[in-house]
């Protein structure tokens, strides 16, 4: 059959779109990093297996599986003021820590020979969140199918979901700066104090931005009610 005929045939399929096939492989990727972590975070980083678009999935994956625990989880299990939450606020809670410590460690661990770039950090934290989805997720509709008995079952699979992530993120940190245990411990405490001083920097900043605008609105109404 000739190029032309092939190219006229709807029944032969064209090529995937490459870009699409990649994000779907790095995707797949997040069960190997699970399952074989120091091998599949060295590979995620130095290999080029992960995506920045595949670890933005698992990033909202973990926010959206936040905020539907928030709302859904069975009353028994959670307990949550449903008239007060706020969606977005909820999602911010988590998504500005989460990104505070990525730009901590990164800030920090290129002074001390940290080999992992920004997005590498990104990548490693975002696929270490994947657990957290896969196992959080099914247990909001479990919650509501199953009796306060059996919360022992909901609260080990919960905790268990916790920890594997952190695990995870322990040993992804670990691969990307090429650090060994010890140092990766001393620079997982060393990035939560430089989170918290960014965090308390930046509220001094909104807090002494606010008094600059107040008084700047007080100046204009005083200079507007003289005038006027």
């Amino acid at each position: 059959m000739s190029a032309a005929k092939l190219q006229s045939n709807p029944a032969v399929k064209k090529p995937k779109n490459e870009k699409w096939n990649r994000y779907w492989e790095s995707v797949k990727y997040a069960f190997h990093v699970m399952t074989h972590p120091f091998d599949g975070f060295w590979d995620l980083v130095h290999e080029k297996r992960g995506t920045i678009a595949a670890a933005t999935t698992f990033l909202v994956l973990f926010l959206v599986t936040r905020v539907l625990k928030l709302m859904y989880t069975n009353f028994q299990f959670i307990s949550a003021p449903l008239q007060y939450i706020n969606v977005f606020e909820q999602a911010a809670s988590l998504l500005f820590p989460f990104l505070i410590l990525c730009v901590a460690n990164w800030s920090l661990t290129t002074l001390f020979d940290g080999k992992g770039r920004f997005s590498d950090i990104y990548m490693a934290m975002c696929y270490a969140l994947v657990p957290y989805v896969i196992i959080q997720l099914p247990l909001v509709f479990v919650s509501n199918i199953i009796a306060f008995d059996e919360a022992a079952f909901y609260t080990v699979l919960m905790t268990f979901s916790i920890v594997w992530s952190l695990l995870l993120a322990f040993v992804g940190l670990m691969q990307v700066h090429d650090y060994g245990p010890g140092k990766t411990i001393i620079f997982l405490i060393v990035t939560v104090v430089g989170a918290l001083i960014i965090i308390f920097l930046i509220l001094v900043f909104l807090s002494l931005l606010s008094d600059a605008l107040s008084y700047f609105v007080s100046l204009y109404r005083e200079i507007a009610f003289r005038l006027y």
